[in-house]
């Protein structure tokens, strides 16, 4: 390889890297949310996105440009959550759509490859908007070519340095192409996230380690104006989500370089949290929290032998740990004794053997919605849904989640009903990517929109048909939430401190104060409309029956002509949500 080249390896190297440092950022890009809303969560999901496509590229065992690149394209795409992680698979397919043929790439390749990662980025949303994360990728390639036009024999730095400068430049001008971002005083979030992916892929191009955790935590407290030892000292006493608390010691095969450290502590953030490396005489002692031991383990073989093997359960009540062969053993022999079988199923073992799937008819027609609180998904169940996939305000479900779920749906029309306009993307790219059935994404922003578009469909019209009346349906389905505020901010000419309660609406924030059920009031009085007839609540589970009841009586009150229904929710996070229709 030239001085002004990037092989697989390097190329490898600087994905991780960028995938590294967006992890690293991803709190902090989350606070750029532009409603102080608890949910925001375009960190979270890039993060999750870019995070799929490491753990294939990780699992290589030959790494080749074409072997990188597919790895990159297919775990991103079926990774992707949210629109922003949507468009970040995009641009990564796009950019891998270039290089995959290439042995090496230099400066006039790595432009075709941002401007292919931006023709394909633009062409996956249907109504591109500026000011966001697609404009700042387009400035960035904007800028590559004109570069590459002045002198074709640039330098590969100084073409990356130019590139990363003119996307800095495009992040901090969004407020003036989005007013919605000047008035809440934030850059574009997915547009932030993007900057930081190729920050990290620079800084490793160039040699620079990416800095460490508490540096990288005390660079985000500082931008978000947070006291940086008060959050760490509140994130020291957070308790892991994951099931495992997994310990090994590996005896490297080879020289266990900086590099090999930084590409394994991305695997294993990627499958986990609470993660640390250390070196120990020669030996590298590993710890992760994480749903899958197995994957932990069969990861660490490939770098040597290991030693001192720890699995322990911290959600049993007594934690007592389990050695790996005790794990191997109940893998071979398939223990089927009560207790096992037992513990398995409330632990979610990775070693357990699953059920044996049951034949279901082929069926006409099928629903996947996406659901959020176990009576709101009583409610769909009781519709007819055939599949329900949790997530919405608060985890948006990636386009594997729906390849998978309709691989279970045995139908040969399949209605895929969002319920979130943050999911309504990752639903379309699983839709492109399924070849053996009919989909049809009906582009449901919030619950209730799902729950009519169910109500409306009609066994006896065909699957067109019934889409074009749903679709059409929906649109008369004003929905307001009822949630708090995690932020100052001003928007929308309201003022909002931290802890207010907001009403938020289809497209803004219709009521704040300080009584939810006022709020709740305001915000059904400013969705209501002469022709509406029927007023839905739906109670979250952080509100008491008897004070949801009270609510419904007042609203039923105000307006006697409307029917008021209303029914357990059981959603986090939002303490109502309401249609009206």
């Amino acid at each position: 390889m030239s001085a002004n080249t990037i092989n697989a390896e390097l190329c490898a190297k600087m994905f991780l890297a960028g995938a590294r440092y967006l992890e690293s950022k991803k709190e902090w890009i989350n606070e750029l949310n532009v409603f102080p809303v608890p949910d925001g969560d375009t960190g979270t999901n890039m993060t999750l996105t870019i995070m799929s496509a490491v753990r294939e590229v990780s699992a290589l065992d030959t790494l080749t440009m074409e072997s990188l690149s597919k790895a990159v394209s297919s775990g991103s795409l079926r990774g992707a959550r949210g629109n922003s992680g949507v468009i970040l698979s995009q641009l990564l397919r796009g950019f891998t759509k270039v290089i995959r043929t290439e042995e090496e790439i230099t400066p006039v390749i790595l432009t075709a490859a941002f401007q292919k990662a931006v023709e394909t980025a633009y062409k996956a949303v249907m109504k591109p908007k500026e000011g966001t994360i697609l404009t700042v990728a387009r400035g960035g390639a904007e800028r590559a070519a004109e570069l590459i036009e002045e002198n074709p024999d640039i330098d590969l730095e100084t073409l990356m340095s130019e590139i990363l400068k003119r996307t800095e430049e495009v992040l901090d001008e969004t407020p003036e192409l989005l007013p919605v971002l000047k008035e809440a005083g934030v850059v574009d979030s997915g547009g932030q996230g993007l900057v930081q992916v190729l920050k990290g892929a620079f800084d490793a191009y160039r040699g620079i380690e990416i800095p460490l955790e508490e540096e990288v935590a005390a660079d985000a407290g500082k931008a978000a104006g947070k006291d940086v030892t008060a959050a760490s000292g509140e994130a020291s006493e957070m308790k892991s989500a994951y099931v495992y608390d997994t310990g090994c010691q590996i005896i490297p095969e080879k020289e266990f370089t900086a590099d090999a450290s930084l590409a394994l502590q991305t695997y294993l953030e990627a499958v986990g949290d609470s993660v640390s490396l250390s070196m120990e005489a020669g030996r590298v002692n590993v710890h992760v929290c994480t749903n899958d031991p197995g994957r932990v383990l069969q990861k660490a073989l490939k770098l040597g032998a290991l030693t001192q093997i720890r699995i322990e359960n911290t959600q049993m009540e007594k934690n007592e740990p389990s050695s790996v062969s005790d794990a191997t053993t109940a893998a071979k022999s398939g223990d089927s004794s009560e207790a096992h079988l037992e513990e398995k199923k409330d632990t979610a073992d990775p070693f357990a053997i699953p059920d044996m799937p049951k034949l279901v008819e082929l069926k006409e027609t099928g629903f996947i919605s996406v659901s959020i609180g176990d009576g709101i998904a009583d409610i769909f169940r009781d519709l007819g849904v055939d599949c329900l996939i949790e997530g919405g305000q608060t985890m948006n479900p990636s386009t594997e989640d729906m390849l998978n779920a309709i691989d279970q749906v045995n139908a040969k029309n399949i209605f895929i009903l969002p319920n979130n306009k943050n999911i309504i993307l990752a639903a379309n790219q699983a839709k492109s990517l399924t070849k053996d059935k009919n989909i049809f994404v009906i582009p449901t922003k919030t619950v209730p929109q799902g729950i009519t578009a169910v109500i409306n469909y009609v066994p006896e019209k065909s699957p067109e048909e019934n889409a074009m009346v749903m679709e059409l349906e929906i649109e008369n389905v004003r929905t307001g939430q009822v949630t708090y505020a995690v932020r100052d901010t001003h928007i929308e000419n309201k003022v909002i401190s931290a802890g207010d309660i907001m009403g938020v609406g289809d497209h803004s924030i219709l009521a704040v104060g300080k009584d939810t059920e006022q709020v709740a009031e305001d915000t059904i009085a400013e969705m209501m409309t002469d022709e509406a007839e029927l007023i839905s609540i739906y109670y979250g589970e952080d509100m008491k029956k008897e004070e949801a009841d009270e609510l419904a009586d007042r609203i039923a009150e105000r307006y006697p002509d409307c029917d008021v229904e209303l029914n357990y929710g059981g959603q986090p996070i939002y303490y109502y949500i309401i249609s009206v229709e």
